[in-house]
């Protein structure tokens, strides 16, 4: 589920560069007397370059319009993403709730740029670590696009599974799972990668409200579609299979997380040429220990070292 917006700082792996076109887009629009083409040019140099080059935009929207005009308040949301793709995380949450501030006082709450400058908000606040702030604004923006897009639209849908991942970052578990299961549905459509990552966060959810089955199940259908899509020694395979194993023993059933972790282990050996995999198989080498003296098998725990 792809989005493009104009004015928008786009986000990747938490935080991604910019799309050329909508950095052109955006100059166009927030650089006074015509100069977007200068310059994009300075922005085709250093980082450091383009951000001094974003933040003279600002400057000169702030001398030229004013600071509540709507191209003022957009240069500061795309200054705010630059500061954040460079990581200076403080810098770019001051000038996000900068504009978002001014977006809700000029244009309204509901405005589409009020929208994505919240969006782009919680974003930061996501990468950052600040996920009680992040839910917050998620809230808002569910609320918002439940009522105006309607609970199967893509933007709807992403919106609640960035909310349901901040609820279980900061604790709240039960409600994670709740918004894991509307995303999960059915209706709206998601790639594998989407789904199977709400699947691993509604698992780690449920294991902390003490439905273990539950989140066993979750994890299994994961591994199935990934030994499936990848294979079975992938390490992101690899990686939600030692999950399996350790749902097991936090379970009880320590015979099962033995095999299940078993397993596991035979396969990070045979992949243990990736590096990723070499860092996986230590730990799954400790847990298997672990799953063997819990069935009393400390014999078959001392052969692993």
């Amino acid at each position: 589920m792809t989005r493009n917006r104009n004015d928008r700082a786009i986000f990747g792996n938490r935080i991604a560069p910019l799309l050329t076109a909508a950095w052109r887009s955006v100059l166009r629009v927030v650089t006074p007397g015509g100069s977007a083409d200068s310059l994009w040019a300075a922005l085709g140099a250093s980082p450091a370059e383009r951000t001094a080059a974003l933040e003279q935009a600002l400057d000169e929207c702030v001398e030229h319009w004013g600071d509540d005009h709507p191209h003022t308040i957009t240069a500061r949301n795309n200054l705010a993403g630059k500061y954040c793709e460079i990581g200076r995380r403080g810098a770019a949450i001051t000038q996000f709730e900068r504009a978002l501030d001014d977006a809700v006082r000029v244009l309204g709450e509901h405005h589409a740029q009020t929208e994505v400058i919240r969006e782009n908000l919680a974003l930061c606040y996501e990468d950052a670590a600040r996920f009680a702030e992040a839910a917050h604004h998620w809230e808002q923006l569910l609320s918002h696009r439940l009522a105006h897009l309607g609970e199967h639209d893509a933007d709807t849908v992403l919106t609640r599974a960035r909310l349901a991942e901040a609820c279980r970052r900061v604790g709240r578990f039960d409600e994670a799972v709740t918004h894991y299961e509307r995303v999960l549905d059915g209706k709206a459509e998601a790639s594998a990668e989407e789904t199977e990552s709400w699947r691993i966060g509604m698992a780690l959810a449920l294991r902390e409200t003490g439905r273990l089955d539950s989140c066993r199940e979750q994890l299994w259908t994961v591994l199935v579609r990934r030994r499936r899509r990848l294979g079975a020694r992938h390490p992101r395979t690899l990686t939600v299979h030692h999950q399996l194993g350790l749902a097991y023993a936090r379970s009880g059933r320590h015979d099962d997380a033995a095999r299940v972790l078993r397993e596991v282990y035979r396969h990070c050996l045979a992949a243990a040429g990736d590096p990723d995999v070499r860092l996986l198989c230590l730990r799954v080498r400790r847990d298997l220990a672990a799953a063997y003296r819990a069935a009393g098998r400390p014999r078959d725990a001392a052969a692993l070292y």
